[in-house]
């Protein structure tokens, strides 16, 4: 017989080989599997879960440790009445000052349970990233730059600014043309100095800098006629002008340069302790807006208006709920008052200074102060 018609046994056995061997190649591989997924679960397992506040970074901490201290460290300038400034017997005062008060008042209902910090220009924001400092309360203008690259959490407006020039009268300076070739006096490491490049560039004028890192010696500089012109945010202008020793000699031109939203600042990436200290500048702007005062506080907490006790604390738990006191907003009006007192006192028609407050004006005046709701 042909050995075409009757092939070997041998030949008739491969196929149940091969399926045998794919199948065990099979078997092989999804053990396989099965051992690295069990692998990475045991792997997994190890690792610890994380709480919830863990989940947060560490959102929470400068809160507990503000309160664990007893007090409030605030970064001011110190050098800038109106808005910081202390005297000879060691008295702080200023719309910044009372913003850390507030702050003091809402956490301790003790507006004195602060200890002020004198910051320069240069030095204020290495203070708060370090955390040499709670919060920053000086004249600092809230920039994109400053928000993210400086490490900064900027919390609500508490005064909108301008930058201006002041010059003296017998000067012939009307318009910032007039800048030209001329000395100009400003502090180094504040938008100011950048703002004033930035214009001067633009209409391709030739000035000369002569610039200090502290305040007092950038406007010592100008009364010495060691420049013609200074420049520096309207308010710190005209603050500053009647301290001058002959202030009916000079005069801050009417052109502004710039936006200078001017706020508080805190470390970036702890939510809570963000959270509590703007919803305390928003404090005394809705207290404002909602008719409170530190005179009629008393009358208002037996308000039956929904709105006006569940902002005092009197029902709901807005305040717990953030980690403070329900009744943070009482006591900061207690002590402080609401914006328009603080205002009023510092800059304003109490003040040294009758500073009108143009944008400063709540909203509903024409300005700019708005507060969200508190629900």
């Amino acid at each position: 017989m042909s050995k075409s018609i009757f092939p070997r046994k041998t030949k008739q056995r491969h196929p149940a080989r091969r399926l045998s061997q794919n199948i065990s190649r099979r078997a092989i591989a999804a053990f396989t599997a099965l051992l690295c997924v069990a692998c990475l679960f045991v792997l997994s397992a190890c690792e610890p879960i994380p709480e919830p506040n863990q989940i947060r970074g560490v959102s929470g901490d400068r809160l507990k440790t503000v309160i664990s201290r007893g007090k409030l460290v605030c970064g001011v300038s110190g050098e800038l009445p109106g808005f910081s400034f202390v005297n000879k017997e060691g008295k702080y005062s200023g719309l910044d000052v009372d913003i850390c008060r507030a702050i003091a008042a809402a956490l301790f209902d003790d507006p004195n349970a602060v200890q002020f910090r004198n910051l320069n220009a240069k030095e204020r924001f290495t203070a708060l990233q370090s955390g040499e400092v709670d919060v920053l309360s000086r004249n600092t203008t809230w920039t994109l730059g400053r928000d993210t690259a400086s490490g900064l959490a900027f919390m609500p407006v508490v005064f909108y600014d301008g930058q201006g020039v002041m010059v003296r009268k017998d000067s012939n300076i009307k318009a910032i043309a007039d800048l030209k070739d001329k000395d100009i006096c400003a502090q180094t490491g504040t938008t100011t100095e950048q703002n004033l490049a930035d214009q001067m560039r633009k209409g391709n004028l030739a000035y000369k800098p002569v610039v200090y890192e502290d305040v007092n010696s950038t406007f010592n500089a100008y009364q010495s006629q060691r420049c013609q012109a200074i420049t520096a945010d309207r308010s710190a202008l005209v603050v500053r002008r009647t301290r001058l020793a002959d202030p009916e000699n000079h005069e801050v031109l009417d052109l502004v340069l710039s936006k200078e939203p001017l706020a508080p600042a805190v470390g970036d990436g702890d939510a809570r302790w963000a959270d509590l200290v703007r919803w305390v500048v928003f404090t005394t702007i809705n207290a404002e807006d909602l008719g409170i005062t530190s005179k009629n506080l008393t009358e208002n907490l037996t308000s039956a208006n929904a709105e006006i006790r569940r902002f005092l604390g009197v029902d709901g738990s807005l305040g717990k709920d953030m980690g403070v006191s329900n009744d943070f907003t009482a006591r900061i009006i207690k002590h402080m008052g609401n914006y328009a007192e603080i205002y009023d006192r510092n800059l304003g028609k109490d003040s040294d200074f009758k500073l009108p407050r143009g944008q400063n004006e709540l909203w509903k005046n024409g300005g700019l102060m708005y507060a969200p709701p508190f629900r």
